[in-house]
């Protein structure tokens, strides 16, 4: 009954407490050099410049209004409501958004007129974001 065997740990039982502090251990590591390469990646995007027309969001989804026709006279209202702005470049769509806000006010006077925008490309689930967004004048 009281054998002094059965309180000591099997040779498995061993392993698999070793084995299962050492990935507690490297796995800061792991997800350090994971976050180092997505960082390199974001610094290659950070720098990206696209032209394309400036559009209301909500239109353009909705029922495909480009142009400057529709740009001055609804696009415009919509975008200093509040509405999402974008710009279209070759038939791609991106949701512009200033320094972690909306850039609403310098754009929608813009909108339906081609322009350049330099800023940082994200995409996620189908929607592209160009943020920190910069108009590079001409």
């Amino acid at each position: 009954m009281f054998n002094s065997t059965a309180n000591r740990p099997s040779v498995l039982k061993v392993a698999v407490a070793v084995s299962f502090s050492a990935a507690l251990a490297f796995s800061p590591l792991a997800l350090a050099e994971e976050h180092e390469h997505g960082k390199e990646s974001l610094d290659a995007a950070a720098g990206k410049t696209v032209t394309g027309e400036v559009v209301d969001m909500m239109c353009y989804v909705d029922h495909n209004a480009i142009g400057e026709k529709h740009g001055q006279s609804c696009g415009a209202k919509c975008i200093k409501g509040g509405g999402p702005v974008g710009i279209v470049s070759d038939g791609k769509a991106y949701l512009v958004v200033g320094e972690h806000k909306p850039i609403n006010d310098e754009l929608a006077e813009l909108c339906g007129k081609s322009i350049t925008v330099k800023g940082k490309i994200a995409e996620r689930g189908g929607i592209a974001m160009i943020e920190n967004t910069e108009i590079v004048k001409k």
